[in-house]
Parts: C-alpha cells; structure tokens; sequence
C-alpha cells in the first residue's frame, strides 16, 4: 500500500536474531497505522499469565502513514508494551525525530523481544540491527547515554532512545527518553526496557519515505492543514509563543489545576511565579519543534542562577511538570521546578507520575502514615525543594524510601495499610496526571477509562466543557455543562479525533483545541495511501482501536470494576474554585458514556452488535473466554 513500507523488524534480545514482519494490507485499513497497528500487533503476543517483566513481553515502536509527510506535527513514535504499572497493555506517544528517521531507515514498526544477558544498545538500520555491548554505560543518566551511544557509533546524526538509571533499577513509572527529553512517559515503559537489559535503541535512517500515492495532492494538504493549525487562536497566540506552559493560569482560574496533592482545585498564589509568563522570564528558554512541526510548543531552558541545582539545563518543564512539580506540592518556584524536571528526566522518571508519587509521599508524612525515620530523616513539608529534589534521586536510585515510592502510589499505600489509599492517587496503577475532575466531570471518563490508567490526553475533555472550544464536524456544539455527570455522548466523537493522530502519527495538539478538523485529515490520509478517505471512516478507525484496547485489558481481567476514580473525586470536593461543593457520580457518568461508545453497562465491554460493527468478532471469540 502506498503510505508504508510494508515492513516491520523483530530483534531477539537472546540471540540477536531479526525476522521482517510484513503486515496484512487489512490490518493497515482497519487500524491505520501508531497506536492502532501497534494494539493490533501486540494481540498477536498477548497471554495474560505471563509475568509482566516476561522477556517474551514485546515492546512495539510504531509509525504512522503521515510520518514525515508535509501534514503539521508528523513527528510522533507510538509505543505499546505490557505496564509495569497496570500489568495490563500499556501504550506510550513520544516527539522528537525518532520516527521520521525509523522511516528514513525502511521500517514501519520495530519490535523488541527476548532479553540480552548484559547491557545491551540495540543499533537499527535499513539492513537490520546489530547488538552491541554496552555495559560500561549501565548506570549512567540520560544524557550522557545519548552522547556516548552517538560517539560509539561515529554518528551524531543517529536518533537514540534510552533510559537512565529508573529504568534499570525497573521503577514502576520508569521512562524512555528520546532527543534527551522527549519521553515515552506513561505507565512504566522505562522498566519494560530496562527488564530486557536494553539500554538504548540507535536508529539511523537515510533512505526515502513511503511514496505516498498522489505527492502533489499530499504538498497542498499539508500546506492547508499547517495554515488550519496555525489559524486557531490559542495555537497561534499562546501555544506556539509560550509552549504547553501556556496552559497553567486558564486552569488554575476554572479550577482544574491540582494543588496540595489535589485537596484544593487552582493555586492563584502561584500566578507571577509558575504560569507562563514568568516562565520565560525568570529562565533562559529557547523554543523547540519536533519533526514537522509548526507549532514547536517544545522549550529548552536554563537556570539564570544554578547555585545549588545539581542540573542547570534541559528540555522542559511542560504544564504538566510545573503542576507536578509546583502546584500539586505547593512548591512555588519556578527555577526549583525545572530543576527537578531536568533532574527527573535525566534519571529516566516520568515526571507526571514522579510529581504525584512526591505528593501523596508529602500527604502521608504530614498525617503520620510516613514518619522521619522512614524517609532518612527528610523533611518532607510541603513546598520543600530540597526534598522534592532529594525524594527524586532516591526513586531514581531506589535508595531508601524511594525504593518503596519506585513501586508506584498504588503498591506503596498497599505496604503502609489502608488509611494510606486516602492519598495515592492513581487508576489503575498509573499516577494521576494534572488536570482535574471536580469542575471538568468529563474528566471522570478520561481518568477512569484510559485502557493505559490514569490520562489526561484521551482525550483532553476539558477543552471542551471547561473552556469551551467547540466543532460542528464533530457535532459538539451549543452549552455543555462542566459540573454535569451525564449526557456525555460528545467525548465519542473527540476521543475518536484524539485517538486518530495517534493512528496517523501525528501530534495531539493539532486537535487539542479542535484546529485541524477530522475531515482535513482524512483527505490527508487520501493523498498519502490512495485509498478514499472520510472522515467517518476515519474515526471509525479509531473507535476500532478504542475498543481493541478495551478487548485486551479484558484478557488481563479488567472491566468496568476497573473504571474508578480516587474517593477524592466521588466522595470529597476541593476546597476552592469553581469546583468546590461538586462531587463525581462516577456511575451516572459511565453510564451516558457507555451508552455512546456502544458498550455493556455490565462489564464495560464492547456489546456483540458493537464489534461486529468494527469488524472485531476475531477478538470477541478470544475475549468470551476471559475472567471478568
């Protein structure tokens, strides 16, 4: 099909053998290519007794048919593996320029079985892959990973995704870090490769793209989805000039930000200090753009005054680092903040789940549940850089109690007993993210039904019902109520969008304020593979994928019990903001929203006439025979 290569490689760890995968062209109609071709894939692996950390779990790097291509944001690497986190199937989106050149070197997809027996540094081409040894860099961070792999090769210009120490040490939220601070970030994705010795991936590619069918048509699509992009006013004015920053005070005012570990829903004392103006005031900061980006949303920053930091420089902090890092542990200061991004991204963590690991530890110490002698004697008050940036070398590291946070808030509360639940928020295994629920209901579903746990991006429902960005193509229109807990059919339509860039492999802020619309893609789509394009059967394809995650959590025993939300949400309000006096009925909303996607008020799974529909029965016949 034009749009691919055609070609997938597979590298066993154990022995270094490489086999070329050619996927069905059916696969590639139906689930597109990213997220959906790697879900599809990873079916293929799927047996739910095997241990999470099982060298035979694979890690699946994908691409997208507008990888590379002229469409805005053409930048994004899809990976699915097994979560350490959730031990259900994990998947990961990261930036950077890792994909366009794994599709300059002839590939669609690379997989990664088996595990090596010492560290390992996996170097891909368009020959094939080669293992080299790499123990001397076991150990060592992020960046210096980066650097010594690209010296190693003799090639500057190799794209390298590595993990730092978190990785090795397998904590649970453990990432992969590509360009030095690009992450694949979500659910643990650092410890699946670390489990496999894999200490790096080097790809070189200097081969053509996929020929897409019309290149001409292709050219003058992209140019009109860049202008489509540009054109939306918040991306123009506010994205593009200040990067996801940007979001920090329009969240604090409409009470989605958390602050003080999500008892409170905005931090207006922390405006001139932590939103984005100050930001790029108060640190040395220089715009970046991924691959095929117009937006570069991206930042590079440097501390003004480094005395005491142990990281001066580096990529980020992002909105959801600053509240992380800043508002969810009442830290206001910013120069601290990005010191602990720069320093947490080095040692490979995920930043969002660091951040919230940090609060609930900061919660549990101030009601006793953590006391002096179990932390080292660390002061763990609220607001206190020092032991941010002291808790998050010992995660790292897994020294100390940060060997009990490396497993995560879920595991931890289980060791400290019940009253510690109160505090670790989390679904499914996965740390929230920073946007909040109590005066964005919507918020529920995305929280609590992300097959990958706890989420923020599928999608990204506040955008509309918390700050009112609309779409006729979508049918989202008219008055939406932020503090109403049903008629939530709209989030179909949107997460279907938001998922369709993952497919393509694009970036989700083309569609995070609905500036590029569905139907732009789909004659993207068109120029690219041949085949006709809608946009219906566009979001088709996306729902198919939706709902095949939905059929492989199923086979690790996760249904609609699985779908929760933190007693903070259902049971508690915050104390400020427009969300104060609201609590979640999390079942109301899971009923409009099951109803919508065509889903068993029962288990949460997809009805029989559903997955005909999508052509999924192949999958109902092996998900019938689950425990549920």
């Amino acid at each position: 099909m034009h749009g691919y290569h055609g070609r997938i490689l597979k590298v066993d760890l154990a022995d270094g053998s490489t086999e070329v995968i050619h996927p069905p062209d059916e696969w590639l109609r139906d689930f597109v290519g990213g997220e959906g071709l790697g879900m599809r894939l990873y079916w293929e692996y799927l047996l739910p007794e095997r241990d999470v950390f099982d060298p035979a779990e694979p890690l699946i790097f994908t691409t997208g048919p507008l990888t590379g291509t002229s469409a805005p944001a053409s930048g994004r690497t899809v990976l699915v593996f097994r979560s350490p986190a959730t031990g259900a199937v994990g998947a990961s989106n990261c930036g950077g320029y890792f994909a366009r050149e794994l599709s300059r070197a002839g590939w669609d997809g690379l997989i990664v079985v088996g595990r090596s027996r010492r560290p390992t540094l996996l170097h891909v081409t368009a020959d094939g892959a080669a293992l080299l040894d790499v123990t001397d860099l076991w150990g060592k961070r992020v960046k210096p990973t980066e650097a010594a792999v690209k010296e190693l090769l003799g090639d500057p210009k190799a794209q390298v995704a590595s993990i730092g120490p978190a990785g090795e040490k397998l904590v649970r939220f453990a990432s992969i870090l590509t360009d030095k601070h690009r992450a694949f970030g979500r659910g643990g994705p650092g410890a699946a490769m670390g489990s496999k010795n894999l200490k790096a991936i080097a790809v070189r590619g200097q081969g053509e793209l996929p020929k897409p069918a019309d290149p001409a048509a292709l050219k003058a699509a992209g140019k009109a989805a860049r202008e489509e992009c540009m054109a939306e006013e918040f991306v123009k004015t506010e994205l593009g000039p200040y990067g996801t920053p940007s979001f920090y005070s329009a969240l604090s005012s409409v009470g989605i930000l958390p602050t003080d570990n999500w008892r409170r829903g905005s931090y207006p004392e922390s405006l001139g200090e932590l939103d984005h103006e100050p930001y790029h005031e108060k640190l040395i900061v220089k715009k970046y753009a991924c691959s095929g980006c117009p937006i570069g949303c991206g930042r590079l920053t440097s501390l003004k005054d480094a005395d005491g930091y142990p990281l001066s420089e580096g990529g980020g902090p992002e909105y959801e680092t600053v509240a992380a890092f800043g508002s969810k542990l009442l830290l206001n200061d910013i120069a601290a903040v990005t010191a602990a991004n720069h320093v947490a991204n080095d040692l490979g963590l995920d930043t969002i789940s660091t951040g919230q690991v940090i609060a609930t530890a900061m919660e549990w110490f101030e009601t006793g549940l953590l006391g002096p002698e179990q932390v080292g004697g660390l002061d763990l008050t609220w607001g206190s850089k020092d032991a941010v940036l002291a808790l998050i070398g010992a995660i790292g590291r897994r020294e100390g109690i940060g060997d009990l946070l490396a497993e995560g808030v879920m595991r931890a509360a289980t060791e400290l007993g019940p009253q510690a639940a109160a505090a670790a928020m989390h679904v499914k295994g996965v740390e929230m993210p920073a946007d909040g629920v109590h005066a964005s209901h919507s918020m529920a579903i995305v929280h609590a039904c992300s097959a990958r746990g706890a989420d923020h991006l599928r999608p990204y429902t506040s955008a509309i019902d918390a700050l009112g960005w609309r779409s006729e193509e979508l049918g989202i229109v008219g008055e939406i109520d932020p503090l109403a807990d049903g008629e939530k059919s709209w989030v179909k339509p949107f997460q279907e969008l938001c998922m369709a860039t993952n497919l393509m492999g694009i970036c989700l802020f083309t569609v995070i304020t609905l500036a590029v619309r569905p139907s732009t893609w789909a004659g993207l789509l068109e120029t690219v593979t041949g085949e006709a394009w809608t946009k219906e059967r566009l979001l088709e394809a996306a729902e198919r994928t939706i709902d095949l995650e939905r059929l492989i959590n199923a086979r690790f025993g996760l249904d609609r019990s699985a779908d929760t939300l933190p007693d903070r949400f259902t049971r508690e309000t915050v104390a400020d903001g427009p969300g104060h006096g609201t609590m979640v009925d999390l079942d109301a909303v899971l009923d409009s929203y099951y109803t919508s996607m065509g889903w068993e008020l029962d288990d949460g799974l997809p009805s029989r006439q559903t997955m005909r529909r999508l052509g999924l029965e192949w999958a109902a016949a092996a998900t019938a025979g689950a425990s549920v």
